[in-house]
Parts: C-alpha cells; sequence; structure tokens
C-alpha cells in the first residue's frame, strides 16, 4: 500500500470521526449522522475531482471510502463518552483530516500535469471543503470564514511540501513533515488566539 493511499485511507477516516461527532452534538437521527459523516469525509475531495475533471470521482472507484467512513460511525457512537473526554476531539480529528487532505490533493492534481500553483490550490479545496459543508449542514459558520487561522494552515503545509517535492526530499519525510507543518499551525492559532483578517479603517 503506498504513502498516497494510506493518507487517503487516513484523513477518510478522520474526517468521518469528526462529522460523527458533530452531528451527535447537534443530536442528528442515524441517517443524518451517516449523511454528515459522507460529505465531510469526502466532499472537498468530490469538488478537486470535478473541477480538476476525474470522472468518475475518487471516492467512487471502489468500496473503499464507503467501509471506511460506516466503520467510523459505531466507532465515533460507541466511543463517543471517550472521545469526550479527550481535550478537543473534535478539533484533533479535523486539523488531522486538513492536513492529510492538502497534500493529497496536491498529488493527485501533480499527478495530472496540472501546474503547482493549482495543485496548492486544488490541496486546500481538498481540505477545507468537506469541513465547510458539514458545518453548513449542522448549522454552524464555517471555519473558514471565521477569524481564526484554518485555510492558511493549509496552504503553508502545501507550499512546504511542494518546495521540498521540488528539491527532491525523501517523500516520506515531506509527507509527515508537511503534515506536521499543518497541525502545528492550526492547533498554535487556536492556543495562541493567532488570526488574519483585515479591519477597515474608520
Amino acid at each position: 500500500m503506498d504513502a498516497i493511499l494510506i493518507i487517503d485511507i487516513i484523513g477518510t477516516f478522520a474526517f468521518a470521526i469528526s462529522g460523527v461527532v458533530a452531528a451527535v452534538e447537534r443530536k442528528f437521527d442515524l441517517f443524518g449522522t451517516l449523511i454528515l459523516a459522507l460529505v465531510t469525509a469526502v466532499g472537498g475531495g468530490t469538488l478537486r475531482d470535478l473541477l480538476i475533471g476525474i470522472s468518475p470521482v475518487s471516492w467512487m472507484g471502489d468500496d473503499v471510502h464507503i467501509l471506511v467512513i460506516m466503520s467510523a460511525i459505531p466507532i465515533a457512537y460507541f466511543f463517543y463518552t471517550i472521545l469526550l473526554r479527550l481535550r478537543k476531539t473534535f478539533l484533533l480529528f479535523d486539523t488531522l483530516g486538513i492536513a492529510l487532505f492538502t497534500i493529497l490533493g496536491i498529488e493527485k492534481s501533480l499527478s495530472i500535469g496540472l501546474s503547482p500553483v493549482i495543485a496548492v490550490m486544488m490541496g486546500v479545496v481538498s481540505a477545507v471543503f468537506g469541513g465547510v459543508i458539514r458545518d453548513v449542514l449542522s448549522n454552524q459558520v464555517p471555519l473558514i470564514f471565521r477569524k481564526e487561522i484554518y485555510a492558511f494552515a493549509c496552504l503553508a503545509g502545501g507550499l512546504v511540501y511542494l518546495g521540498f517535492k521540488t528539491l527532491g526530499v525523501w517523500e516520506e519525510f515531506n509527507l509527515i513533515f508537511s503534515v506536521l507543518v499543518v497541525i502545528t499551525i492550526r492547533l498554535l492559532a487556536i492556543k495562541r488566539h493567532w488570526s488574519i483578517h483585515f479591519v477597515p479603517r474608520t
């Protein structure tokens, strides 16, 4: 199993868990929980594939993604109490998801010959739009539209990944380091209340 496939599976699972946690917190029924887990896990990748012309979209090519999402639902339900005891569980799974999907989106875009600039953009799309759909469906303001750093962390990690790839850095190291860049920026931004926003002059 190659590194990109592993990233895809782990990222799908992490986003599915975040979708289930959000659904339980909003008291969704089982069907609603399934829908929220699904769109969170594959929404960003679906939009990316549609934009770059991959058809059918990646998760429809086999049953792996559906099986991963279906497995995440009972795990999140059965261990929900334990998950709640873990500090900021939702945040951790969401952050892991955006980090992994940033790299996945870049790799898939580069593999079909898109420019590095477009590849980074598609990496950000892959990372954040599943969460946007999740937040909209659960009646919350999407994280990407708030002041806190979210998409910027994906952009930074994506640029690091692309830079190291251009320099020929060992692939496995590049993957791990770039993912850690996204996670570190995101978590530090929350802990230290970093934000990027414009304040109009009055």
